[in-house]
């Protein structure tokens, strides 16, 4: 075998995309900072807000460069190894961070050790940071050994990196109309603890692989979309949250489905 066949194929479209996916969760990072430094959370909010379009960014970008890889016979080793790298950047480490500054601001746990008690909210965030990368390193050895499947093992971290930007959305949103969530900031931590834990979790998500330019839709579902982006038009703090909560309950839904059947052929 020469030297050449030994060098990693890089095809230049998809691995574009996803240095589009690593730019975007750069200029995240770089923003939240920028927050970081602020006195109060309101001063912090249009960096925080930035911070998310550029989240949402590179998970268009992360949705483009495994379409492209796939639809041109594209996919390497490389590509997977790089993308993981980006998404740890763009939907490990900048969404912790606004678990940490943002989404749990109002948590306060006071303990001796911790007399302002914002060291709690680190320890949510490397805790989603942690499984987050548990989640990638589990799906590249899956992927090497052929055990992908058509659907993911664990929600995967786009997802939950969504799910976390669409809260900072509406804690904002809050503290804009200078609301407090008294209690709601504990249902948060839980909330930011249990999407950790699904990402490492076997439950099974849809990956939309299948779902590409050749895809055919029915009248119904090309009415669903519009009345979907209509309502994210119309609702734009309160709808990503929810778009990514129905995402979250697909499971619950498949077994409902799937117990409806049973019960059906029983009978």
């Amino acid at each position: 075998m020469s030297p050449e066949d030994e060098e990693p194929k890089i095809y230049l479209l998809p691995n574009l995309m996803t240095a589009g996916n690593l730019l975007c969760g750069f200029l995240a990072i770089l923003t939240i900072f920028k927050g970081m430094q602020e006195e109060s959370l309101l001063a912090a909010m249009p960096s925080y807000q930035t911070a998310m379009l550029y989240i949402f960014g590179s998970c268009l970008f992360d949705l483009l460069d495994g379409r492209l890889a796939r639809m041109g016979g594209q996919e390497s080793p490389f590509g997977q190894e790089f993308d993981s790298l980006a998404d740890m950047v763009s939907f490990g480490l900048a969404p912790a961070l606004l678990v940490s500054r943002a989404v749990l601001a109002d948590l306060e746990v006071v303990t001796p050790f911790d007399p302002e008690g914002s060291g709690i909210t680190w320890a949510f965030a490397f805790i989603y940071l942690l499984c987050g990368g548990i989640r990638l390193a589990r799906f590249n050895c899956l992927a090497r050994i052929g055990k992908g499947g058509r659907d993911f093992r664990g929600i995967p971290i786009p997802m939950a990196a969504g799910f976390v930007a669409s809260l900072t959305f509406i804690i904002i949103k809050f503290h804009e109309e200078q609301r407090t969530l008294g209690w709601g900031a504990y249902v948060l931590a839980a909330m930011i603890l249990g999407i950790s834990l699904l990402m490492v979790s076997n439950v099974r998500y849809p990956s939309f692989k299948k779902i590409d330019l050749k895809t055919k839709a029915n009248v119904w579902t090309l009415l669903g979309t519009a009345v979907l982006l209509g309502l994210i038009m119309n609702f734009k703090v309160y709808a990503p949250a929810v778009i990514f909560v129905f995402y979250l309950l697909i499971p619950v839904f498949r077994w409902f489905k799937k117990g409806k059947k049973v019960g059906e052929l029983e009978s």
